[in-house]
């Protein structure tokens, strides 16, 4: 599918992974939304791009159906959906203080993969209404996972349950989906150069980029962006999760 003139959601879109999607979509012609709960740098990315920015918590279903309302009125019904909104706060089952507090794995799960299902159901559904385009094709979906879905270390145990829900929910979306002409694949990537690991002491910012086999360096958000484009143009590309990590595999910690 050809992203020019049709309308895209990114959430998580304010900066890192999703921010990098968002403008790769624009220069493609793409009609970019972007979702996210931080106003400032959302509106200043939307800005740039020529985009929209919605306000929205893909956690909670209100919130979410305005915004994809908002997005609709605006933009019209979105024919792309890339989801990068995500939370990794780190933390072991049972610590030094004792057991992991139960709210903080249920709202890791909440925004990664309850988030994600709540914006995928909000535009396949209207997605289904639409016509459809070339090779009888209406939209594409793209979700983000993690290498932690697969490999994930001691300290990530809701956030790598969270991710392997998400690679696990892909399948049977794309199964489900596939009757409408919609594809649905997952991106998930390793060690990239997002916020969260420019805030990281730089020695070990060093030594994560060594463990990586090659090419031996963080992950640049564009590169992730460059394989939304091409899951968007390939059509054969469906019901995947694909690794986006330099062969990369995360030791226990």
């Amino acid at each position: 599918m050809d992203p020019k003139g049709h309308a895209a959601i990114v959430t998580g879109g304010a900066s890192g992974l999703g921010a990098a999607t968002a403008r790769a979509l624009a220069a493609a012609g793409a009609h970019v939304a972007i979702f996210d709960l931080n106003e400032a740098e959302g509106a200043s990315v939307a800005s740039e791009i020529g985009g929209l920015f919605v306000p929205c918590n893909v956690a909670e279903a209100e919130s979410a159906e305005r915004a994809v309302e908002t997005a609709k009125t605006a933009q019209g019904p979105a024919r792309i959906l890339v989801t990068c909104a995500g939370i990794a706060p780190a933390g072991k089952i049972v610590g030094k203080n004792g057991p992991m507090a139960l709210d903080t794995f249920r709202r890791v799960v909440e925004v990664n993969l309850i988030g994600t299902l709540n914006l995928m159901r909000l535009v396949a559904g209207n997605l289904e209404k639409l016509s459809t385009l070339a090779e009888n094709e209406r939209g594409v979906i793209v979700l983000t996972a993690s290498i932690a879905a697969f490999d994930g270390q001691i300290g990530q145990a809701a956030y790598a349950a969270s991710k392997a829900g998400v690679a696990g929910l892909t399948l049977p979306a794309a199964r489900e989906f596939a009757s409408f002409g919609i594809r649905v694949c997952t991106i998930a990537p390793g060690i990239f150069a997002t916020p969260l690991m420019a805030g990281m002491p730089q020695a070990l910012q060093d030594t994560l980029a060594a463990s990586v086999p090659f090419p031996s360096r963080f992950g640049r958000p564009e590169e992730f962006a460059k394989l939304v484009l091409h899951i968007i143009d390939n059509t054969m590309l469906n019901g995947e999760v694909i690794r986006l990590d330099g062969a990369l595999r995360m030791p226990p910690k």
